[in-house]
């Protein structure tokens, strides 16, 4: 293991889809309600939400490995600091950078979208931070999916398009800003049935700890499954943002149908993957069913 695959691995590759997909969408709904938007901007979004999701990858890195969660029967993907590829004193200095790359990135939007931008990006970074780390990480109390959905769809997308736009709300941030979200939440929700045993053996109450594992896979069925059904409020305005999506269903279906199969176990490991791209997918065709006139 070079230390560049180590890097690579500790930055979480596969979880990157949750900051592509709601800028895409995010973008796709200020061009259509305000067509002169800034290229520079959206570039900015990008890189600051990068930023900020390999900060907080990081961040869960260490931290989970100076609590003891990450032990030698860890059913995830292998992580950087536990196996010692990085120290986490290494580990922290990258978070602190991604931090800094945020705020650079981050600057023009908040220059653009004023004061309410600047407390948007000062409360992305905060929850980037304590999703694992400080006095109440988040994800140890069973707050990681309504983080997820809040952070990666309601604040990337509608925080987007006020950036780009100055206005707030615009129609259907909303819905697009749930729908994202969710699809995100299906990850995070996996990962936590994987997870559920160790969770529970090293008191990381998540909802799958907390709540058990029909819980949990009644929390994936809706995260997965209810965007599509919230496509249904795009009827009226445009229809296409309806059905363009559904070209992707039979793989939501797919996963659900393995997920539903599979026993908490490293095989979970495989539907992450394709919730990843599933996410990805149905945010382009979203976007493009906005963009269509």
């Amino acid at each position: 293991m070079t230390k560049v695959q180590a890097w690579l691995a500790a930055t979480r590759p596969r979880t990157l889809t949750a900051t592509l997909a709601p800028i895409i969408v995010g973008s796709a709904i200020s061009i259509r309600n305000h067509e002169n938007v800034s290229w520079f901007l959206i570039a900015c979004a990008l890189l600051c939400t990068l930023c900020l999701q390999i900060c907080t990858n990081l961040v869960n890195d260490v931290s989970d490995f100076k609590k003891g969660t990450d032990t030698p029967d860890r059913l995830g993907p292998l992580r950087a600091t536990a196996q010692g590829w990085l120290s986490p004193q290494a580990v922290w200095t990258g978070a602190i950078l991604s931090i800094i790359g945020a705020l650079c990135f981050g600057f023009p939007l908040m220059q653009a979208g004023g004061m309410p931008l600047v407390w948007l990006g000062l409360a992305s970074i905060l929850a980037a931070v304590a999703y694992t780390a400080g006095p109440f990480p988040l994800a140890y109390h069973g707050l990681g999916e309504l983080f997820v959905l809040i952070f990666f769809g309601w604040v990337a997308v509608g925080g987007l398009s006020f950036a780009l736009t100055g206005l707030f709300p615009l129609p259907g941030v909303w819905i697009a800003g749930t729908q994202v979200g969710l699809l995100s939440v299906t990850m995070i929700a996996v990962n936590n049935l994987r997870d559920i045993h160790g969770d529970k053996k090293n008191n990381k109450r998540t909802l799958a700890a907390r709540f058990g594992e029909g819980f949990i896979r009644k929390v994936i069925a809706l995260a997965l499954f209810a965007p599509y059904l919230l496509g249904l409020v795009w009827w009226d305005e445009t229809r296409l943002a309806t059905l363009l999506p559904l070209l992707v269903l039979p793989l939501g279906i797919k996963i659900w149908s393995g997920i539903q199969k599979t026993a908490p176990s490293k095989a979970l490991n495989a539907f992450l993957g394709k919730a990843s791209i599933h996410l990805l997918i149905f945010g382009v065709l979203l976007s493009v069913a906005l963009l269509w006139k």
